[in-house]
């Protein structure tokens, strides 16, 4: 609610910046400084605004530490149900982010979630009403960037601050996503 209330703020101030106005010229064709300072500030307003928006869309994300100590889950695969899945994969894929260098079972660990990341896309994807959800397309983003990860680096070597932190923000979305029913 507050974003699309900044964005409105900000396309009718831009607006009213670049419309033609009335501006009340003297008898030798020159602006007032007046009439200058309105449009100005009216651009600044703008432009300050346009920079708070982006701020107010992307909350900052808290990343927590990297762990060894962890409980092995032991209920990979889908169950071809999409709520029941994404969530699924979503909880592997946190545990998967968290896990830092010489935690028990990593490349275990690794293998069975580029399995289940693969399965989960390939069999989604296929259909339409799943494939549009805004939970799916985030998902599938996510799962993009660990897959990557996996191929580039292998299952042993954790991830990197910068990647666990656009993930952690994704997974944040996806729950939401997910607690709506979208």
């Amino acid at each position: 609610m507050k974003t699309s209330l900044a964005l409105l703020t900000v396309i009718v101030a831009t607006a009213s910046a670049f419309a033609p106005s009335p501006m009340s010229m003297t008898a030798d064709g020159v602006t007032s400084r007046r009439d200058i300072l309105k449009t100005v500030g009216t651009v600044g307003v703008a432009v300050a605004a346009a920079g708070v928006v982006p701020l107010a869309a992307f909350a900052e994300i808290e990343v927590p530490t990297q762990f060894t100590a962890y409980e092995y889950p032991v209920d990979w695969g889908l169950t071809f149900n999409y709520d029941e899945d994404a969530a699924k994969v979503r909880k592997h894929m946190v545990l998967a982010t968290g896990l830092g260098k010489g935690s028990d079972k990593m490349e275990d660990f690794g293998k069975n979630m580029k399995k289940e990341m693969v399965d989960f896309v390939s069999y989604y994807r296929r259909f339409p009403k799943v494939a549009g959800k805004p939970s799916f397309s985030t998902l599938y983003t996510s799962i993009n960037v660990l897959a990557g990860h996996y191929t580039s680096y292998g299952f042993k070597y954790p991830l990197p601050e910068k990647r666990r932190k656009r993930l952690y923000q994704e997974y944040a979305e996806i729950d939401k996503s997910l607690k709506r029913g979208r």
